[in-house]
């Protein structure tokens, strides 16, 4: 679960952020195997809300907007979450459709991107060589891997086409990489097969509705993308500026990929840059990545930290 408290003004196109943050909840556990949210995923989801509440507080925000994704969309107890956030923030959490979902995304990674070039890091060898790049080509792929889901969003100055799917690093770990409750460490070739071959079934339902092909830029959010890049760059920690509008090669995403797949938990923990919430799900969430990539023809990624938040913040603005 994710923050950002931002001043916006809609007449000069600036966002200015205070502050944000994230705590990994982990709100999606055993959703796709119950149906339900988990009492303990519940407990975590509402600790971090109490945190949250604070922070608003003390910046004294305005207005508060709260958008609920994929696993408070698949929870047949969903009711429990909206009475907790209420409780706790005073606004129900708006549980968003995959469009919706979408269309918040696009918005918050490309705005930023539209009508004026961008300086870019590339990290395709692994180290940044501070290359600057007059811009990015239209029209954007802006591909948001969550932990249910991944959003798919092809456009230029707004959304042409969109698709959410239920593929997300949380999932397709719990799906295909969890045997007798612990996930395989690491797993061998027919349950990464398995899961390779689910991704790209999602990849086939996404195409009939989103011309992924014509894309020209493939812009990557949230937490499996900005580690790879992290990974990538051989950051000695987690550097949001290092990572923002870097670049990562598919060979690159493909190598990082593949070690990840053959790696332990233990080996993954070591990584200085990797969040401990994310170890045992960044090898999926790569995966789905590398997939895309390898779907769309894309020769490299360009990785934002601006996304679904800074969507959401313009759309209250």
């Amino acid at each position: 679960m994710r923050l950002l408290v931002a001043d916006v003004d809609p007449g000069t196109g600036e966002l200015l952020e205070l502050d944000r943050r994230m705590t990994i909840v982990r709100l999606g556990q055993d959703v796709d195997r119950t149906g339900r949210l988990a009492p303990e995923a519940l407990e975590r989801t509402f600790t971090a809300c109490r945190a949250y509440a604070e922070v608003i507080r003390e910046l004294g925000a305005t207005t508060v907007r709260f958008v609920a994704t994929s696993a408070s969309r698949d929870a047949s107890n969903r009711d429990d979450f909206v009475r907790g956030v209420r409780d706790i923030l005073g606004v129900d959490p708006e549980v968003v459709s995959g469009a919706e979902e979408a269309e918040l995304s696009f918005t918050g990674a490309t705005r930023e991107l539209a009508g004026h070039g961008t300086g870019a890091r590339s990290a395709s060898s692994g180290d940044g060589d501070g290359r600057e790049a007059d811009g990015f080509a239209r029209p954007y792929l802006v591909v948001d891997i969550g932990g249910g889901s991944t959003e798919f969003v092809v456009g230029e100055d707004g959304v042409r086409a969109a698709r959410s799917v239920d593929v997300g690093c949380v999932r397709m770990t719990e799906r295909h990489l969890v045997r007798d409750g612990a996930v395989t460490d690491p797993p061998s070739a027919e349950q990464v097969a398995a899961m390779r071959a689910d991704i790209e079934a999602a990849l086939d339902l996404v195409e009939e509705s989103v011309p992924l092909r014509e894309a020209r830029t493939l812009v990557g959010l949230a937490g499996s993308v900005t580690t790879v890049s992290a990974i990538a760059q051989d950051l000695p920690a987690y550097d949001s500026a290092a990572i923002h509008h870097s670049r990562i090669s598919r060979d690159t995403v493909r190598e990082i990929t593949g070690w990840l797949l053959r790696s332990t938990h233990a080996e993954r923990a070591a990584v200085p840059s990797m969040h401990p919430g994310r170890v045992d799900v960044i090898a999926a969430g790569a995966l789905v990545l590398l997939s895309i990539m390898e779907r769309t023809g894309a020769e490299e990624v360009v990785v934002s930290e601006h996304d679904i938040l800074d969507g959401i913040a313009w759309s209250v603005a």
